[in-house]
């Protein structure tokens, strides 16, 4: 119906950059939050970053400053430029989508891409 998928993984060392971009497709009517969220080993998902239909942003403390997400509507497409890594960055990233589809049902509802690893050495 609806499938999100992730890119932009990888490994980094201590004080690199990453970018990871999520690309919606499917039965798309309207798509509002569209976010990043992370799990690390034995610790719960947490939200890292999310953005309005309009643009508007909102980001965990822990990544103020230092992460920027940005959105293309036109391509349905989120992306997350991660700066100045820390180890403590690294987990499990998933981009996540509240999406109005054009069949049933209908929602808004979440969905989720598969997940993409992020692993900063120190």
């Amino acid at each position: 119906q609806v499938q999100l998928v992730e890119s932009g993984g990888g490994l980094v060392q201590a004080g690199g950059s990453l970018r990871l971009s999520c690309a919606a497709s499917g039965r798309i009517f309207a798509i509002n939050t569209m976010g990043w969220y992370r799990q690390a080993p034995g610790k719960q998902r947490e939200l890292v970053a999310a953005i309005g239909s309009g643009g508007n942003t909102g980001y965990a403390d822990s990544v103020k400053g230092r992460f920027t997400i940005s959105r293309d509507n036109a391509n349905n497409t989120v992306y997350l430029q991660m700066n100045s890594l820390k180890p403590e960055d690294t987990a499990v990233y998933y981009c996540n989508a509240v999406v109005t589809s054009t069949s049933k049902p209908f929602g808004p509802r979440d969905y989720w891409g598969q997940g993409t690893q992020v692993t900063v050495s120190s």
